[in-house]
Formats: structure tokens, C-alpha cells, sequence
């Protein structure tokens, strides 16, 4: 608590010093949240036991604004009730950064931004916060952007290392990419917004004992929505090319939703995704699977994570057919997702003959109650009805008969401080 007072006082002692218009708001979030495990990420065998536990994230932000420059501080905790002792004198994990960055405007269209912050676009499907997971995601980078009334520009890059080295590292990097660097644009006509995105991310890897190179994937594609009174539609278009430790990529995803507002409160959509694949009896050396690289995965593919929330990579893909209803009520929300997952390549049995694609069934609910504007209150339960061809893809041998995940938490998000002058 000291440093955060330390922090806070420099932030105001900065307010005091300038002659320009400044403004600095700071505000806190608490978010407990309890999760019990029955067959979450992965299916259960007979005799495994459930698991329950409740982590929580508390964090701190500070926003500066003075003139054309913007700052931004985060500071988090992240931690598991009872990873520590009543009585201890240190916590586990300690206060991270999860955002640190400065912001000048060069003109009116022209930003530049450095430090730890979020890089987030569009749907969240291949750069997103994921801001379920307690501790979300942040890079280390750089981001220039132009933005005119109904257009906007954005290239990033970024260079990581584990420390200040004096002489190249005898061992690859790998704590998360080497380098990347983006070109994201985004337009607008009239119903339709439209963006490209174009990224390069590449990761060290040791070819040899004596030699360490970097293999650069290229993510490239497009992302649409259209919007009238009633309906509303979007469709994300993707492919990969390039190498992924010394293998050639070739692989490309497609996703679509169309929805309709039968009322203020109540909305129906139709969804699907394709997230290319490999056969299990491909001998190819190409890498055909398609990666989501740093999407919000959780909001994709079912909530209770089996397809590509640190799973599923280098796999036989993904086809998800979905129905979305949603309906809310003065503070209520309420959503209900079914999920049909199949296989687009080929499963193997035991003996090598090809398995049914058929995956499984999810059942996704969910509700949210508002009950300030800082506090939310929000659950969900969810249910995996799983098929014989991913037990054998999750290298389960005999599945329990229920794989369910429920969950419940509460955000306090209060403002606590604000000043301008």
C-alpha cells in the first residue's frame, strides 16, 4: 500500500506543477470470482474430482491528460483465496504493470503511443484484451496511428528480451514473441464498417545448438459489419502464411453472425466458424492450423474453453455452428448459447480408422444484474454433452458423464479521485 501512495501522491504532485489544463482521474476495481470445475478446458475421467476455488483481481488506474500528451498507469494483483497465508508478510505474486504508457498528439490526426498497453481491434478475434482471464493481456510496443472522421490508421511494433543482454543470448527467447510488427485500417460508409489488419509476429526458436533464428508468420485478412435498424451482420475473413519453427504456414479461418432484434430486449444470431486444420494422418511438414495468435479466445468457440485457450494449437481445426439469445430486462441481461462442434479433418482411433467429426454439444447461459453503475453482479453455468471423437482428441479414455463449469462474480469498479485543472 505504500507504493501505491507513493504513486498516487507523484500523479498529483504532477497536476501541481504544469501551467497547462491538466486532468487526472484515478479508479480501483475489485473482481472476486468464484469457478467450479467439473470438466473446464479439458473432459473428466471417471474418479476425478471437481475442482472449486475463487481468484481475484484488484487493480489501480491512473489517467493523465495535459494538452496534446495522455498517460496511463495500471497496477494489478492477481491471486487465488488462500495462495498465501493469514499471516504472511509478502503475497505470492506481488503488484505487476499491466499498463504503462505515454501518448503524444502531433496533430490532430496523428498519435503516438509507448509503453505497455492493450492492443485491441474489431471483434477481438486476433488482437484482443482478454480481459476474462484476471490477469488480461498487454504488450510491450509502440503504436502510431492516423484517424480522420471516418477513417483510421494504425502501425505497431514491438521488440522483446528477457533482460538488457550485453551479447546476443546463447538460448531462444520464448517467455512470448520475438518481435512483431502491424498495419490495422479501419473505415466507415454509411451501415458498413470495414477493416484490414496485416500482422507479423515472429518467434525465436534454435535450429541448431549453434544457431538461433527467428521464423515470422504473417496473419493477414479482413473484418466487416453491417448495421441497420433490426438486423445486424458481421463476417472476418483470415489467412496465415510464413514459417512457425522452421515449418512453412499455410492456413486461414472464416467466421460470420447474423443477427435480428425482434424487440429492444430481445435478439436472435446465427453463427458459424471454420478454423482450418490438419489430418492426423498427414504427413505433411506444412503447419495447416490456423492460430488465433493473441485473440480474446474465450469469447469464441464455447465458454467453457476446450478449442484455443492455451489448448488445441497445431490441431485438426474447428467448425462451430451457434445460436445466440440474448434478452434484457431494465438491469438484467440474459444470454443463452448452444454450440455444435465438429472436426474439419481427420480423427484417428486407436486402431487408425477415421473417427465421426461430430465433437460435442455446449450449452452456454448466462445472466448479469447491474446493481450500481460501479457494481456488477454476474454468473453463468455451462454443459459439455461430449462425443467418443473428443474424448479420443482430449486423449481421455472414458469420460465421466457430466462435464459442466459454473461461475459467479462481482466487479466493483468506483472512480475515487478527480481533478482538473
Amino acid at each position: 500500500m505504500k507504493a501505491l501512495k507513493k504513486v498516487g501522491l507523484t500523479f498529483i504532485a504532477m497536476l501541481s506543477l504544469g501551467t497547462y489544463a491538466q486532468e487526472l482521474d484515478a479508479n480501483l476495481q475489485f473482481r472476486p470470482r468464484y469457478e467450479y470445475r467439473n470438466g473446464y478446458k479439458s473432459l473428466m475421467s471417471n474418479g476425478e474430482n471437481a475442482a472449486s476455488f475463487i481468484s481475484q483481481r484488484s487493480r489501480l488506474n491512473f489517467n493523465f491528460k495535459q494538452e496534446k500528451l495522455k498517460l496511463k498507469l495500471t497496477l494489478q494483483n492477481i491471486r487465488t483465496w488462500g495462495d498465501v497465508a493469514t499471516t504472511s508478510t509478502a503475497d505470492k505474486n506481488g503488484v505487476a504493470v499491466f499498463e504503462a504508457w505515454g501518448q503524444y498528439e502531433f496533430s490532430e490526426n496523428w498519435t503516438a503511443r509507448l509503453g505497455r498497453q492493450v492492443i485491441s481491434y474489431d471483434n477481438q478475434r486476433i488482437l484482443g484484451e482478454i480481459d476474462w482471464a484476471q490477469q488480461a493481456q498487454s504488450h510491450d510496443a509502440a503504436v502510431f496511428s492516423f484517424h480522420s472522421k471516418n477513417h483510421q490508421l494504425d502501425l505497431g511494433v514491438a521488440l522483446n528480451a528477457n533482460t538488457e543482454n550485453l551479447l546476443e543470448p546463447k538460448t531462444p527467447y520464448t517467455i512470448n514473441y520475438k518481435s512483431m510488427q502491424y498495419v490495422w485500417y479501419h473505415t466507415a460508409f454509411d451501415k458498413i464498417n470495414t477493416s484490414f489488419l496485416v500482422l507479423n509476429t515472429g518467434y525465436e526458436f534454435e535450429k541448431t545448438p549453434e544457431n538461433l533464428e527467428v521464423d515470422y508468420k504473417q496473419t493477414f485478412g479482413t473484418y466487416i459489419i453491417f448495421k441497420d435498424k433490426k438486423w445486424d451482420a458481421d463476417l472476418g475473413l483470415y489467412g496465415q502464411t510464413g514459417k512457425s519453427s522452421d515449418k512453412k504456414v499455410r492456413a486461414w479461418y472464416a467466421g460470420a453472425n447474423l443477427g435480428y432484434a425482434f424487440t429492444d430486449t430481445f435478439k436472435i444470431s446465427l453463427g458459424y466458424e471454420f478454423l482450418s486444420g490438419k489430418n492426423q494422418d498427414d504427413a505433411s511438414p506444412v503447419a495447416k492450423s490456423f492460430s488465433p495468435v493473441f485473440g480474446t479466445n474465450h469469447a469464441f468457440n464455447g465458454l467453457m474453453d476446450y478449442f484455443y485457450v492455451g489448448n488445441h494449437q497445431n490441431s485438426v481445426g474447428l467448425q462451430d455452428a451457434f445460436l445466440k439469445l440474448n434478452y434484457s430486462v431494465k438491469k438484467w441481461q440474459f444470454n443463452l448459447v448452444p454450440h455444435v462442434f465438429n472436426a474439419p479433418n481427420t480423427i484417428l482411433d486407436a486402431s487408425n480408422k477415421k473417427m465421426d467429426s461430430y465433437l460435442g454439444t455446449e450449452i452456454d447461459f448466462t445472466l448479469g444484474y447491474t446493481v450500481q453503475k460501479d457494481i456488477v453482479f454476474s454468473a453463468g453455468y455451462s454443459q459439455m454433452f461430449a462425443s467418443k471423437t473428443l474424448e479420443r482428441l482430449k486423449a481421455v479414455a472414458d469420460a465421466s458423464d457430466t462435464n459442466n463449469w459454473g461461475w459467479v462474480m462481482v466487479s466493483f469498479s468506483p472512480r475515487i479521485f478527480a481533478s482538473k485543472q
